[in-house]
């Protein structure tokens, strides 16, 4: 039986942070009506796929997750591992932010069944998380790391943004030097993107703000790359470096492009070639469940052209293309495709080709995007 991955989209939050465009609900009022609705989806689609796979991973994303009460979430995992075939080390993950957990908290995450946790810092730097409307501080976010790991959690990652607006290269390398001395095993490190919809993109459209410089921001990716594997935490993806054996599973099936099942308002899904993405309002969401036991807003069909690119892209960003099996998916030779292109990222560093596998070195990966766009059909 093949691997698939299940995630659900907790929306609760304190506040919306400026920077955020995910689908996020201030108001908690209708916390019990989503638990229920939550349930209801879940034993809709269990009717479809509960013999077409083992459940490997669950991801609790937001919104902020940790909000709701260990109780609230151990409803939703029990019914996913009792109706699922699982490995008994399926590894389950929750986002959380620091102000929103404690080690009492924790502790009852962990004997629900929660054994991966994600702390959405940001920052060490108090201006920066004031800048980015964070409702902790550094001090919090210390604490939250160490409450974790006397709680019992081994496998705690922590979320740091870089090129966020007035912060130097400096800043960025204080930043990584406290990271690396916690009791961490995987360090998410991410580019601030402007997303249309959010409170800084209208005020970088406005003149209000300005981003460091693609040179600054380069630099500071450049400095990640180099600093983080020599402090232990090998790079797997764009974005993502861990300590050997602590990668995220979950987030390496998205990368290669295994089946996943989303629930919750905003969530998508993908099974083999179909795509779907629920209703982005949790009124509509909970209204819809109720009346067809799903909340589908809308579906679409890949094409292979569509799936080819999305080989590409996804595999090009983590750890490489299997050149062997593209070919026999596709039959496509990819190497003699682009002979005249592959030459000159052999030639220039931007690529290594090992055992069948390509892969992009330090210097592709600042050029990843460019390099697919030339790669998909």
């Amino acid at each position: 039986m093949n691997p698939f991955s299940i995630y659900v989209h907790i929306p609760f939050c304190n506040l919306k942070c400026n920077y955020c465009d995910f689908y996020v609900v201030i108001k908690h009022d209708k916390k019990n009506p989503l638990l229920y609705s939550l349930l209801r989806e879940i034993d809709y689609f269990s009717e479809i796929y509960q013999d077409k796979g083992y459940l490997q991973t669950i991801y609790f994303g937001g919104g902020t997750p940790s909000i709701v009460e260990p109780s609230y979430l151990a409803q939703i995992i029990n019914k996913l591992t009792k109706i699922f075939k699982h490995p008994e080390d399926i590894e389950i993950t929750i986002e959380s932010n620091p102000n929103t957990i404690d080690e009492a908290k924790l502790k009852e995450f962990l004997a629900i069944g929660i054994n991966r946790l994600s702390i959405g810092v940001q920052s060490f730097n108090d201006d920066d998380l004031k800048y980015l409307t964070r409702d902790h501080d550094r001090n919090t976010a210390l604490q939250s790391i160490e409450a974790a790991a006397r709680a019992g959690f081994e496998n705690i990652n922590i979320d740091l943004m870089f090129s966020i607006p007035g912060q130097t290269l400096d800043d960025w390398k204080e930043n990584l030097r406290i990271a690396v001395q916690l009791p961490i095993k995987h360090i998410s490190a991410y580019s601030l993107t402007l997303e249309p919809g959010t409170s800084l993109y209208y005020q970088s459209k406005r003149g209000l703000i300005y981003l460091p410089s693609i040179e600054q921001d380069a630099d500071m990716y450049e400095f990640t790359m180099d600093f983080l594997p020599e402090n232990g935490f090998v790079q797997y993806e764009v974005s993502n470096f861990s300590k050997p054996g602590y990668e995220s599973i979950h987030n390496l099936n998205y990368w290669y492009r295994i089946n996943y099942l989303g629930f919750g308002p905003s969530s998508h899904s993908l099974w083999d070639n179909r795509r779907w993405h629920n209703y982005r309002n949790i009124s509509k969401y909970i209204d819809t469940v109720n009346q067809n036991r799903n909340a589908i807003k809308d579906e679409e069909f890949l094409n292979p052209t569509e799936i080819y690119n999305e080989r590409i892209y996804l595999g090009l960003r983590s750890r490489g293309i299997n050149l062997k099996q593209l070919e026999e998916e596709f039959n496509i030779n990819l190497l003699k495709h682009e002979e005249r292109f592959f030459n000159e990222l052999l030639k220039n560093g931007f690529c290594i080709i090992e055992n069948d596998m390509l892969r992009l070195t330090k210097k592709g990966y600042l050029l990843v995007d460019e390099i697919c766009e030339q790669l998909m059909l």
